[in-house]
Order: C-alpha cells, then sequence, then structure tokens
C-alpha cells in the first residue's frame, strides 16, 4: 500500500538519507548510519570518482523527492485538477447554503405555527379539544427538533492565503454525518487526486519502460542478424536483384527517427527473372508507376502448364515498434484490429487454407488402402501435416475480403483442384472445398477467433474439417487445435500447438485421439509431441501414433497376443520396432526460405499470376501483390482503403436490413457466390 513506501526491504538503504563517504582512491562506503553498510571498490579512480557522482546525484533527486511528497501534494496537481476540485466544493458549499436557508424556514414556519396552536390552547374549548391540540403542539415541536437537529447548518469561510480560493468548512450544530462528510471531502480531495495522478504517471513509466525494452530487442535483433550475414565477398551483384528485393526506402512508422532506419535485405544471390518478365526500372524501385496494377497483372501471368516459380522478392528488413501498435490492443479480437502490412506475409488466409494440401499424397495412400483402421492411419498422419508449415511462420496472413475467392487447379499435377470463399465478415469465416481425382474430397467451415493477453497470441480455429473417400464411403471429421504465439513484445516470436484432436469414422465408428503435447521447458519429452491412437468403435487399440507435428508421424502397429487387451499391448507397441511404419516426414523448406517469410515450395506458387481466374481471387488483391513485391508503403495505404470500403459495405448492408425490418418488406442477406450455408 502507499502507506509502506517508506518502509524498505532487507538491505536496500534509502539514497535520500544515505551516508556516501570515500575510503582511498578506490573504495568507498554507502551507510544508512545504522545497520546497513556497503563497501564498494572501484576498478580506478576515476572509476570511483564518477560512481560518487552519480549516487550525490541520485541522493540529491531523492532528497527532493522527499520533500515533495511531505509537501501538500499542490505540486502533483494540475491548475486543471485544482479548479474542477474549487468547482466541486464551491457547489457543496452552494448546496450547503441552501439547506441552511431551508432550516432557517423551517424554523420560522415551526414557531409560527406553534404560537399558533399556544393561542388555541388558550381559548375555552371543550376538554377533549384541548388533549387534542396539546397532542398536535407537541407534534409540532417534535418536528421542529428533529429538523434542526437534521440540517440546521451554518457555513463559515475560512481564512485564506495569497493565490487560493477561500475554502468552506462545514461546521455542524447538531448533525455530525453533514461535517464529517464535509470534512472529509475537503481534506482527501486532493489526496484522492495525487494518488491519482501517481498512477498515471506509473502507467506511462511502464509503457515507457516496455517500449525502451522492446527497441533494444529490435536494436540487438538487427545487430545479430548483421553479424551472421554472409560476407560481402559472396553476395550477388546484379543490381536488379538488389532492386527487386529491396524497395525505396521511407516512413512506416510515426515513431522516433531511431526507429525509422530500414535495413536492405542481405543479398545471399543475384534475384533472376522470378516473374516471367523483364521488370521496368520505375517498377523495381518501389516508386510512382505509369503501370496499374491490373496492367503488371496481366504482364506477370504465370501459365499454369509451365514450371512453378520458386522464388519470390525477399522480405525487407523494415524496423517497426511492436508496442507502439499493441499496447492497445490486450484482450481484443485480432480480426478487429487494423494491423499494418508489417505484420503480414504476401499471401491471404485463404490461400494459408489451401496450404493443407501440401500433403495431399497422404490422402491418395489412404484411398488405397483396404483396411479403414490404416486408412485412419493416413488420415491423422494428414491431420498433422497441415501444421508443420506453421513452425517458422510468425507472420499472419492477410484477412480476406468478404466475398474473396482463392482457386488452385493442380488437376495435371498432382489430381486434385481446390476453392475457397470468404463466406463471413464478422465473424470471419471461409468456406475450403477440394477434390481429388485420386478417389476424396476433403471439405472444411472455418472460423477464426484470436485473442491478444499481452505475452502471447492464442488462435483458436472453430468449425469441423470433413474428408470422404469415394470407393469406400468412409466419412471422416475433425477440427483443430488452438495455435499459440508467445513472446509477441519480448523475445523471439515462437509458435505452439495444444489440445487434443478426436477423428472419427461415421460409417464404421473407428476413432483416432491425437494429443498434441504443448511446450514445457521442465518437461524432457521432445519439443512439439504428437501421440495418437487408432481404436476401433469397441475402444480396442489398433495402431499408436508417434511423432512430432513439425517432423514426422510413425506408427506401430499393437500386437495383441492371447488374453491381451489394448491397454496392456500399447507400451509393447513401441518396443516393436519392426512394426514402425513412418508415415509421414516434413518436405525440406526451400533455399533462403528465411529471406522469404519461411514459405514452403508449394506457398511459393500460391500467389503467383495465372490465367483464368475469377476477379475475386486472392492473386488479384492489390494491397497483398504491392506487398510481395516489397512496396510496403503502399501496400499499407492500399490495405487501408480496401478495408475502409469493406467496412461501409457493412455498414450499408446493415443499414438496408433496418430499414427492410422497419418497413417489414422482405429483405436479401449476402450470400455467398459458391457455396451455400
Amino acid at each position: 500500500s502507499k502507506a509502506e513506501m517508506g518502509h524498505t526491504c532487507r538491505g536496500t538503504i534509502n539514497l535520500a538519507t544515505a551516508n556516501i563517504t570515500v575510503e582511498d582512491s578506490c573504495n568507498f562506503i554507502i551507510s544508512n548510519g545504522g545497520a546497513q553498510t556497503y563497501h564498494l571498490k572501484a576498478s580506478s579512480e576515476v572509476e570511483r570518482q564518477r560512481w560518487v557522482t552519480a549516487l550525490e546525484l541520485a541522493k540529491a533527486k531523492a532528497v527532493k523527492m522527499l520533500e515533495e511528497s511531505d509537501d501538500s501534494g499542490d505540486e502533483s496537481v494540475s491548475q486543471t485538477d485544482k479548479t474542477e476540485l474549487q468547482n466541486t466544493l464551491r457547489i457543496l458549499s452552494s448546496k450547503v447554503e441552501d439547506l441552511s436557508t431551508c432550516n432557517d424556514l423551517i424554523a420560522k414556519h415551526g414557531t409560527a405555527l406553534q404560537r399558533s396552536l399556544s393561542e388555541l390552547e388558550a381559548l375555552r374549548l371543550p376538554p377533549d379539544s384541548t388533549d387534542k391540540i396539546k397532542q398536535v403542539n407537541e407534534r409540532a415541536t417534535l418536528f421542529r427538533i428533529t429538523s434542526n437537529a437534521m440540517i440546521n447548518v451554518s457555513l463559515r469561510p475560512e481564512g485564506s492565503t495569497v493565490g487560493k480560493a477561500p475554502t468552506p468548512v462545514l461546521s455542524t450544530v447538531s448533525s455530525q454525518a453533514c461535517r464529517d462528510f464535509m470534512l472529509l471531502a475537503q481534506t482527501h480531495g486532493k489526496k484522492w487526486q495525487k494518488s491519482l495522478q501517481q498512477e498515471r504517471d506509473q502507467r506511462i513509466r511502464l509503457e515507457e519502460t516496455l517500449e525502451q525494452l522492446a527497441k533494444q530487442h529490435n536494436h540487438l535483433e538487427r545487430a545479430f542478424r548483421g553479424a551472421t550475414v554472409l560476407p560481402a565477398s559472396t553476395a550477388g551483384t546484379g543490381g536488379s536483384g538488389k532492386d527487386l528485393c529491396c524497395p525505396a526506402k521511407g516512413d512506416l512508422s510515426d515513431e522516433d527517427d531511431d526507429n525509422n532506419e530500414f535495413f536492405d535485405a542481405p543479398e545471399i544471390f543475384p534475384m533472376p527473372d522470378i516473374m516471367g518478365h523483364k521488370r521496368t526500372g520505375s517498377n523495381i524501385s518501389g516508386t510512382s508507376s505509369d503501370i496499374s496494377l491490373d496492367e503488371q497483372y496481366k504482364h506477370q501471368v504465370e501459365d499454369t502448364k509451365k514450371e512453378k516459380r520458386t522464388r519470390i522478392p525477399y522480405k525487407p528488413n523494415y524496423s517497426l515498434n511492436l508496442w507502439s501498435i499493441m499496447k492497445n490492443c490486450i484482450g481484443k479480437e485480432l480480426s478487429k484490429i487494423p494491423m499494418p502490412v508489417n505484420f503480414n506475409e504476401p499471401l491471404s488466409m485463404l490461400q494459408r487454407l489451401t496450404e493443407d494440401l501440401e500433403y495431399h499424397e497422404l490422402l491418395d495412400r489412404a484411398a488405397k488402402c483396404e483396411s479403414s483402421l490404416e486408412q485412419l492411419c493416413y488420415v491423422a498422419a494428414f491431420t498433422v501435416s497441415s501444421y508443420s508449415t506453421t513452425v517458422f511462420r510468425t507472420s499472419k496472413p492477410f484477412n480476406p475480403l468478404l466475398g474473396e475467392t482463392f482457386e488452385l487447379d493442380r488437376l495435371e499435377e498432382n489430381g486434385y483442384r481446390s476453392l475457397c470463399e470468404q463466406v463471413s465478415h464478422h465473424p470471419p469465416a471461409a468456406a475450403h472445398h477440394a477434390d481429388s481425382k485420386n478417389g476424396w474430397t476433403l471439405r472444411q467451415e472455418i472460423k477464426i477467433t484470436s485473442k491478444f493477453r499481452g505475452k502471447y497470441l492464442s488462435i483458436m480455429p472453430l468449425g469441423t474439417i470433413h474428408c470422404v473417400f469415394h470407393s469406400s464411403g468412409h466419412h471422416y471429421t475433425w477440427k483443430k487445435v488452438t495455435t499459440t504465439v508467445h513472446n509477441i513484445i519480448v523475445g523471439k516470436l515462437w509458435i505452439d500447438q495444444s489440445g487434443e484432436i478426436e477423428i472419427v469414422n461415421h460409417k464404421t465408428g473407428d476413432k483416432c485421439i491425437l494429443k498434441f503435447v504443448p511446450y514445457s521447458y521442465f518437461s524432457r519429452d521432445v519439443a512439439r509431441k504428437v501421440t495418437g491412437e487408432v481404436m476401433d468403435p469397441s475402444g480396442k487399440v489398433h495402431f499408436v501414433l508417434l511423432g512430432t507435428w513439425d517432423e514426422k508421424m510413425d506408427c506401430y502397429k499393437v500386437q495383441l497376443g492371447t488374453g491381451d487387451n489394448g491397454a496392456e499391448a500399447r507400451p509393447r507397441a513401441h518396443e516393436a520396432e519392426d512394426s514402425r511404419v513412418l508415415l509421414w516426414k516434413r518436405n525440406p523448406l526451400p533455399k533462403y526460405a528465411e529471406n522469404m517469410y519461411y514459405f514452403s515450395e508449394l506457398a511459393l506458387t500460391l500467389n503467383a499470376p495465372e490465367n483464368g481466374t475469377a476477379p475475386t481471387d486472392s492473386r488479384r488483391r492489390p494491397d497483398q501483390r504491392l506487398m510481395e513485391n516489397g512496396r510496403w508503403d503502399e501496400a499499407n495505404a492500399e490495405k487501408q482503403r480496401l478495408e475502409e470500403k469493406q467496412r461501409l459495405s457493412r455498414k450499408r448492408r446493415e443499414a438496408e436490413a433496418a430499414r427492410a425490418t422497419e418497413d417489414g418488406t422482405p429483405y436479401d442477406p449476402y450470400k455467398p457466390l459458391w457455396f451455400e450455408r
């Protein structure tokens, strides 16, 4: 509490009352004059003098602060607060004066009433009337005493000093409660104001400390990156590569000049013509260009039958103060926070959903399985594989606009085609459908809810994923686990998955329980561990799954002996190395993926312009395209324009719905184009 601020912890010395004495050229003593004494030794006389000077200055400051805290508190209260406090007391005084006036009126009318009653009592009236008059007289007297006790007050101005307004003091004749209230209001008003000011100052100091910490961490991270890039002799010499990867410098935040430094991405090799065309100088530099985005898109279109691209422009190493943006977002829904593209990767959430199909061959193999339990093992491995791309992907994808779509046609290469559509804006929801000529269909509807908790960000996907195999008719469903992004403010960002997934075969009743073990500093288990059990409808375990969500998944067949049950056989499954089957292993990342948002081979191709895509396709989003090309200033402006346009559109729909409700006319709500609810 505030009262304990004057006390100290064991081992501390209050600088305001400390004695600082020099012993010799390198030694000096700090003491509180009592039991606590520190003998300190510097490495040289110069260093000793620097310490003594700094301590003396700090002592002077501490003494000054102590004197200020002993003061009346006027220094901590601004002129506006003083005026407000005086106005409040003036109003209180006015109300008390009103009470005093009422008291005078009650006393006056009470006296007149008693006089009238006394005159009435003196008249010759029947005996029973006299008793009645006495009774009324007694009640009038009692009323007068009570009213006086309640509001018989008077005000007297206390002597005032120059520069201060007179302080009204309540003097109560017989109402202790009124007097106590007024005295408390007068005595503690300034103290309360001072406490409030101290809380404000403390909050500001805390914000400044966190901001400074974030800046220092950012600076250290930049210094570390600068120290670990390859030497200049190995860097590429192609000027076009540098221009393509590193756009013109510009302001991205309104922070101070230290935070407005932008650094070129490290040149590892000269970038080839990744878009399949020669870029103009204006297009490379990131400055204004006469070519419209649509025209650029036409020039960049990649033939789907040609070889897919394997590189994108390098991520610029822009500096940004994270705390300045995130400090007002704690506890809010992430999708409702306007974020600059600095926190994004140049892919839409619809494209991230499509990335679930990176290991589609697992479903191809599952479609060929004759045993439903073996098939379930491959479906479980496919479920885990969808998280493998997230281990280094700490940037968030773009929130899709309502009606935005993403189509991926890989029928010729991989045998599947996929379509996603953003079907709802608030809450954000997407629908996804994928068909394969290898005998399976995958569909899912995903609503993302997220909460920023200060140190970490939790992302909870809601919705069900369905997988149907055409030949057998087996229909599987499951849900996704919670994703957590740690070290949002300070430290290196890292991602963890935690929770349970239950995969159910609705035709046979087979079930698989997957457990994603959350990371623990004290655990001896391997990080990112996933365990699973595949069981039949009776609950008997037939396969045990073991692995990590970022590397691989193995399958062990449970050997059931005579009289064995699943629980007894489970430990033996790990010993049976000969029964181990590798279900899935993560593909290695492309070369220099760390400079390309840690995209996988599939992710690198998702935003490549293609012929025949819909006008609503994510590849045509101008802000996303500008960000991919390194023009982040323009991307931020374009993103803001698109989001504002979407907000106005939503408000217009809400107004139309409200009008239709009032008029009683039918209203057609927004309907997705490619999906039905």
